[in-house]
């Protein structure tokens, strides 16, 4: 009975460290048995629709392909689909919570440098895992929306006083179109960086590998997701507040969406 009862605290240690322990090195994976540090910085971004999270024509998946390779290894990267802003809420809490005690402490909190970003329903589940982590009292640096729109339930135009900076990008035009303005619920605690207009009738951007529907019913909507030069500027805008990291090397070898 000793033995089988020292099989299954072994057994039960490796099941721990697999699912809330790992590091990602090389082609394979890293586990460890002590507190691992909190990344230095969190991105996570969603996508619209009914979108999968490693479709690479669409804005966000892109954006995060192209950010992994500059960012330093300790960064953590992920997109997820915006139904699942429940599993994104998870990630955050487990890679936060360094000490595995299942309770994060006033000082892993103070260490979250968290960035969120979506287009379309998925710009209001990035609006809305901001306000699920300000419940437990986590702060954002940064939210992006582009062409936000919320399901019935949701209210993705005001940003939760735990944001440091917001901001929004909408087309205003065909049968969706995202939200002209966002507010911050404290404009003291939360800069609204902007809301910013696109056009697509007077510029348009061509799309070549969105859906045929998508052509047809939502022609406008469809173009943020492929609008290189609004990605491009989102991605600056990211950049520009990812903390820097001891750790020279970068987190080429991290998926975008590791899976859990």
């Amino acid at each position: 009975m000793r033995q089988f009862a020292a099989i299954c605290r072994v057994v039960s240690a490796v099941i721990l460290v697999a699912t809330s322990g790992m590091s990602f090195a090389g082609d394979g994976a890293t586990f460890r048995f002590t507190a691992t540090p909190v990344p230095s910085n969190i991105v996570i971004g969603f996508v619209g629709g009914f979108v999968s999270h490693d479709n690479l024509h669409h804005g966000p998946v892109q954006l995060a392909k192209r950010i992994l390779p500059a960012v330093s290894k300790d960064t953590y990267v992920r997109v997820f689909e915006n139904r699942r802003r429940k599993q994104a809420y998870d990630t955050v809490i487990r890679l936060l919570d360094t000490d595995r005690d299942g309770d994060l402490s006033a000082e892993e909190k103070a260490h979250a440098r968290i960035i969120l970003f979506g287009q379309s329903w998925g710009a209001s589940a990035a609006v809305l895992l901001a306000r699920d982590l300000r419940r437990m009292g986590i702060p954002v640096l940064l939210t992006v929306q582009v062409d936000s729109v919320a399901k019935v339930w949701q209210n993705d135009a005001v940003i939760p006083d735990n944001v440091a900076e917001a901001v929004n990008f909408y087309q205003p035009h065909g049968l969706i179109h995202g939200r002209a303005h966002i507010t911050a619920a404290d404009p003291a605690r939360t800069e609204i960086l902007g809301n910013f207009r696109m056009d697509y009738r007077k510029a348009p951007v061509q799309c070549p590998q969105a859906s045929w529907f998508d052509h047809v019913f939502t022609p406008d909507h469809m173009q943020t997701e492929c609008d290189t030069s609004l990605w491009s500027r989102i991605e600056t805008l990211v950049r520009q507040r990812l903390a820097p990291s001891d750790n020279s090397k970068t987190a080429a070898a991290l998926p975008a969406n590791p899976q859990p």
